[in-house]
Parts: C-alpha cells; sequence; structure tokens
C-alpha cells in the first residue's frame, strides 16, 4: 500500500495533524491578529490582507485559522481541511504567520465561542480580530456578532468593491462610536474593545469563489499583482 500523501509539516491528505488542532504559541504581551476563514481555496488576496495586518497594526503574529467551516455559506464545494491546510502553508511563508485548525477540536465555526476560549487561554495576549471590508457587510448577520465586537478590537482591511457601501452597512453603522483613525491602527491592540478601524491600501481582486469557478483573473491588474506577496515594509 502506498503511503499517504503528506504536505508541510506532517499535513496527511484526508485530514490534519494534531498540530494543527490546537493553539498557536504566543509569548505573554504579543500582539496578535486573527484571521479566521475558510479559505476554499487559499490565495494571494488572502495573504494580501494579513500582510497588511501585519504591517499597519504592527503585529508579532497572525493566526491563519483555517475554519471548518462558515455557517452563512454552503459547504457543497468545500475542500477537505487538510487540503486548505496545506494551501495555506504553501502559501503563508512568513514565519510569524500561524497556520492552525483548532476549531475542528473546539467543534465550533462560530466566532464567539472562538474568541471565548481563545482569550480566556491567553489572558496576556492582546488579540485583534482581522477580517476583510466585504465580511463587515455582512457582519451583523453573524452570530453574537456585538458580542464579538465587545471581546476584542477588530480591524478591517478593504477589499474590491463599494467601500462606501461596507461602511454604510448595519454594523459600521451601529459601531461608528468605536472607530477609530486608520492613522492610529498601531494603538489598536492596546484598546478595550469594542474599538475598530478601517484600513485602506492595495486591494486585489482575486475571490476563492471565482478560484472555485476557473473565472480567469488578469495577471496584470495591478491589484493582483500586490496581491502576489509584494507587500514592501
Amino acid at each position: 500500500m502506498a503511503p499517504a500523501r503528506r504536505g508541510p509539516d506532517g499535513v496527511t491528505a484526508g485530514r490534519a495533524h494534531d498540530r494543527y488542532l490546537v493553539l498557536p504559541h504566543a509569548e505573554a504581551g504579543m500582539t496578535v491578529g486573527l484571521f479566521g476563514g475558510s479559505f476554499n481555496p487559499p490565495h494571494p488576496g488572502h495573504l494580501l490582507v494579513a500582510e497588511i495586518a501585519l504591517k499597519r497594526l504592527g503585529l508579532d503574529q497572525i493566526w491563519w485559522m483555517v475554519t471548518p467551516g462558515n455557517p452563512l455559506k454552503s459547504r457543497a464545494e468545500l475542500l477537505p481541511l487538510a487540503e486548505r491546510i496545506t494551501l495555506s502553508e504553501e502559501l503563508a511563508r512568513d514565519p510569524r504567520i500561524k497556520v492552525t485548525a483548532f476549531e475542528e477540536r473546539l467543534n465550533t465555526s462560530y466566532t464567539a465561542r472562538t474568541l471565548s476560549h481563545v482569550v480566556a487561554r491567553n489572558r496576556k495576549v492582546r488579540f485583534v480580530w482581522i477580517m476583510g471590508a466585504d465580511s463587515l457587510k455582512t457582519f451583523h448577520r453573524w452570530q453574537k456578532w456585538r458580542e464579538i465586537a465587545a471581546t476584542v478590537p477588530i480591524a478591517v482591511i478593504d477589499r474590491p468593491g463599494a467601500t462606501l457601501s461596507f461602511l454604510s452597512s448595519p454594523a459600521a453603522r451601529a459601531l461608528s462610536f468605536a472607530r477609530i483613525d486608520e492613522n492610529a491602527a498601531r494603538s489598536l491592540p492596546y484598546r478595550k474593545p469594542p474599538a475598530w478601524t478601517f484600513i485602506h491600501g492595495p486591494r486585489s481582486a482575486l475571490s476563492s469563489t471565482a478560484l472555485r469557478s476557473g473565472r480567469r483573473v488578469d495577471a496584470d491588474n495591478p491589484s493582483c499583482v500586490a496581491a502576489a506577496g509584494l507587500l514592501k515594509d
């Protein structure tokens, strides 16, 4: 019998290695961005969001959280968790980015429960929730979204689309009192929630939906070039 195919650091085809199912390690005093998604598949646009967050927020780490699935999306086309972990590891090479799938063992796809678990076990680490602006548009539909906003600060990274429509979303309006200027973004990890900021920067037209459907992405598009890991410090 042929041996099981293995990916980076022990990801075996069909299942996630145990090391991905536990919380990554962070030292007391660190600032850590929590970047969750189905990553189905992960692509350079996701990496661009992580790179922008690392740079603009001055983070020590990003936890790239590959979720079991998004409760608001169909699982019909969802790649196996182990495959999404492998693809994420191949894409996110920065040692500050820690690919993890601990929510699988936690047995939840809901951010509110995840944050409660993470914060309770890392009292001396300062966390920031990272999301793309497209997620802000539907944030009010997330389970216990107000509790999420009251648990950790939130950084919203601009994505292609109508930026003004993202900022006029129900959640953005409800939390307008807690928004800080993006010029103060480095202070966000140290602020008491609710606190959030909207960060502008290079944007990528790539999307997991387009990749799954096989739609062509223009490699000459500047936003796609920026997403190819070319964001400089």
